[in-house]
């Protein structure tokens, strides 16, 4: 009875959510009647009519169930499909700032054109966010013609695009497009020099597409735009010859090593170390090269980038693998997306790791960069006014949905109930007996016609397995990184009768996969062939093809590992069993898979070894299912650790950045500097007296020996000089503060007397803002630095984010006040010197060139 009564205590929080929603989806239904009456033009202009209640003051929650009952009427015309009652339910949850979690199949696609078109009539602009190109393309197609229906704009947002397109993409009411665009086009916006060329406009709704990957999964790695700095190239080169000098020393699991190795690897968390011996070795080695002077330490200070490019090496051959970490393509390292299976375009790994990859695969080595700005995908959607997401797989992450971006998850019921059948996982000894078995189970599942989709987690693991078949001459498609463009056609016919689909991760997330295969496939297949077959003759050849899939068992989802997370495992198995399908999953575990090997104790492996199991035969044991499991939770922890330390941090640095940009843009919204220089020049004399003159008078000695030298190098010293041997005796600071700065305002206007104001406004503003951006760029560079070092004062028992957060608002601040002091000094020297606009804008240009 406790049990029971602590259930429904607790359980009930999702079922209470939904009992209210059911009220609303009846209203909604209730009006179908009256909404079938009305004329096109008439469903049109009921945007219009919700436009204007709007302004007369209706909130989006009075129109909603008008708005959802209008797209429902609108989708019945336009594709033919009502929405089903879960699909309204989801609307009203992503409506609601909260994430739904919906199934694979239920049409997420069609849910989000009804919050899409809401959120929309606010003319703020809604972002509907995907994850690659293809499927804001995909997404953007496919509503397009339901919205333009309603009297609503719909953009595209691509990588590549010129300002004009982003800027008419971005000032559509509804923009399709990518997290990682969008949040480049955000820094970008930040970068500009001209208020014309910024392309977003407010950030007002955002709905995030497969929400668990965009905002936890891609949540460890801040999005970065950089430039590129000269840098030794060929060190990369040397060092990675020289490091195959270097011996490897094993680790035991009572952390006692064995041997006497050079460096040890921690697999869990992808570090390699240097052990004393390897660093005498390594030092000698490089002393003898001439890289290091002799007496030299690698851990010097001046040799700490040395010593990085060790560490970079090192793990670049020992933690980095082509076709599980990254593919070479047209002579550059393509990065992998360890959850997704995709490539990461437009990404490197920073502090030379990229660089120490090229030279392993000897290939040309790129240029280091510097960091211009950056953001994480957390502070990007939390600067959105209002944020929703829907994905199959949320409950797991609830708990960081909830306190890391203020939403609640909501799960929401299956259209039809879900009867796929998840098999218990088999778990071999070794390797070889659980490919072995898995091309058994393929070969089981081909006789009898039923599809089969392979998931993997590396390009190696999926070509392996695609080895094993062409050996057996058994048809089948492969989709992994090095074929992603061909990834939304190979799913979409994963369930063709008797098929076998390879697929890396989660590639081809956003296509449903049909039992029978896609019918527009179909389609345009036997129209072309059979030109005499109308529609509805194709459209039962499909059916019985569809019937004769799922006679056979519907899809069967075969895994080759456990992942690193249980939410990719379910989103694997939820590839089968949509609307109600039949289909079946199960997943296959080696004694020497990563997940067991690396996280898992050897005590526990040694017990099952010592049982002497027949060969090929399946192991049976609850602790080695415990133990993954336990191993699968550890990690997400972990992860999850990682990703609030990150946030932690970059929360401070979003402070930073979010006062600088606010008076960046300031300044770019400027017209006339006067006032603004001239307030800024008052603080800079003010700090400068106040630096120099300690008491209301100074005497001659003391104002000639610090005052003059400082200004020896600063603007018309000359005039400087003449206030200085004013008085031989004692002066008020008082009145040489005045004089400087009244000094300063007469130079100021007579240049700008003599000059067109428009063109001297523009250049202020320029100089203002590359002032600006120079001083950003050091200050990311030394809060880099900062980041990386801070842990350090854990050991001198202080609280390395408090000082973190005290040191870099120590370096923040510092940067704004020498910000203006350069800003003053450049205008100064321009306004004192007899050069024109033109001639000093050649100058500045050519100093402060990008």
């Amino acid at each position: 009875m406790l049990i029971k009564f602590i259930k429904n205590l607790f359980k009930n929080n999702n079922e209470k959510v939904l009992l209210k929603i059911y009220k609303t989806v009846d209203k909604i239904n209730s009006l179908e009647s009256s909404f079938v009456k009305l004329s096109d033009s008439q469903i049109k202009n009921k945007t219009f009519y919700y436009k204007n209640r709007i302004l007369s003051g209706d909130s989006l929650d009075d129109i909603l169930p008008e708005a959802y009952a209008t797209v429902k009427e609108a989708s019945k015309r336009i594709f033919g499909i009502s929405h089903f009652n879960v699909q309204i339910i989801g609307g009203v949850i992503l409506h609601k700032r909260c994430i739904a979690e919906m199934k694979t199949g239920e049409g997420k696609t069609l849910t989000s054109t009804l919050p899409l078109y809401l959120n929309s009539l606010t003319n703020n602009g809604v972002h509907i966010v995907t994850m690659n190109d293809y499927l804001a393309k995909r997404d953007y197609e496919k509503n397009n013609e339901l919205f333009n229906f309603l009297g609503v704009s719909v953009g595209l947002n691509l990588p590549g695009m010129n300002t004009k397109i982003k800027k008419n993409a971005y000032h559509a009411d509804i923009t399709y497009g990518t997290n990682n665009e969008f949040c480049f086009d955000y820094l970008r916006d930040n970068m500009i020099f001209n208020i014309a060329d910024k392309v977003q406009r407010k950030l007002n709704y955002a709905l995030i597409d497969e929400v668990d990957s965009i905002l936890i999964d891609e949540a460890r790695t801040p999005l970065i735009v950089s430039g590129s700095l000269d840098s030794n190239n060929f060190l990369y080169k040397k060092i990675n010859n020289l490091i195959f000098n270097l011996s490897i020393q094993e680790k035991s699991d009572s952390k006692d090593f064995i041997g006497k190795g050079d460096f040890y690897i921690d697999e869990k968390y992808k570090q390699v170390y240097l052990t004393e011996r390897g660093l005498n070795k390594i030092e000698k080695i490089f002393i003898q090269e001439k890289i290091l002077k002799k007496n030299s330490s690698l851990y010097s200070s001046n040799n700490i980038i040395l010593f990085q490019h060790v560490i970079d090496a090192l793990k670049a051959h020992k933690l980095f693998f082509k076709n599980i970490d990254y593919i070479v393509r047209n002579g550059e390292i393509l990065i992998i997306d360890e959850h997704t299976g995709r490539i990461m375009e437009g990404r490197r790994w920073n502090d030379g790791l990229h660089q120490a990859i090229e030279s392993k695969e000897n290939i040309k080595v790129q240029n280091e960069s510097y960091t211009l700005a950056s953001i994480t995908f957390q502070n990007y959607f939390r600067l959105y006014n209002s944020l929703s997401g829907m994905t199959g797989t949320a409950m797991m992450e609830s708990e960081e949905f909830r306190s890391i971006y203020n939403l609640e998850t909501i799960s929401i019921p299956t259209n039809k109930p879900i009867i796929r059948r998840d098999l218990p996982d088999l778990i071999y000894m070794t390797e070889k007996e659980k490919i072995k078995a898995i091309i058994k189970d393929i070969k089981k599942c081909i006789k009898k016609k039923q599809p089969v989709l392979v998931g993997t987690i590396s390009i190696e693991k999926s070509e392996l397995i695609s080895k094993k078949l062409k050996k057996l001459n058994i048809k089948h498609k492969i989709l992994n990184a090095k074929f992603h463009n061909k990834e939304a056609k190979i799913i979409e016919n994963a369930g063709f009768l008797g098929s076998v689909t390879i697929a890396t991760n989660m590639a081809g997330r956003g296509t449903d996969i049909m039992l029978g295969g896609s019918f527009t496939n179909f389609f345009k297949k036997y129209r072309n062939k059979y030109k005499f077959l109308n529609k509805m003759e194709i459209y039962k050849k499909w059916k019985f093809q569809h019937e004769r899939v799922i006679s056979s068992g519907g899809l069967h989802v075969i895994g080759t590992e456990r992942h690193e997370s249980r939410r990719i495992d379910d989103q694997l198995r939820g590839r089968s069993g949509r609307q109600g399908d039949i289909g079946s999953s199960r997943f296959y575990i080696s004694m020497e898979d990563p997940l067991i090997r690396i996280f898992i104790s050897k005590k526990i492996i040694n017990i099952i070894k010592s049982l002497n199991l027949k060969k090929n035969k399946p192991i049976k044991n609850v602790f080695v299912s415990k133990s993954i499991y336990n191993a699968q939770k550890k990690i997400e922890n972990h992860n999850f650790n990682m990703r609030i330390k990150l946030l932690e941090y970059d929360n401070i640095y979003n402070t930073q950045r979010l006062i600088f940009y606010e008076k960046r843009k300031r300044i770019l919204n400027i017209r006339n500097f006067k006032k603004i220089v001239f307030n800024i020049a008052n603080e800079v004399f003010n700090s400068i007296i106040k630096l120099y003159f300690e008491n209301k008078f100074d005497t001659y000695n003391i104002k000639t020996k610090y005052f003059k030298k400082y200004f020896r190098n600063f603007f018309y010293k000359n005039e400087i000089i003449k206030l200085c041997n004013s008085s031989k005796n004692k002066i008020n600071k008082k009145i040489i503060f005045c004089k400087m700065l009244n000094c300063f305002k007469k130079k100021y206007k007579n240049k700008l007397k003599n000059n067109d104001e428009n063109e001297f406004n523009k250049f202020i503003k320029i100089l203002i803002l590359k002032v600006l951006d120079m001083f950003w760029q050091e200050y990311l560079y030394n809060i880099d630095h900062l980041k990386k070092s801070i842990h350090f004062r854990g050991y001198a028992e202080k609280n390395p984010e408090q000082e973190y957060k005290k040191e870099s608002f120590m370096i923040f601040f510092n940067m704004i006040k020498y910000i203006k002091y350069e800003i003053i000094s450049l205008i100064g020297v321009f306004i004192t010197k007899k050069y024109s606009l033109k001639n000093f804008i050649n100058i500045f240009e050519n100093f402060y060139k990008d």
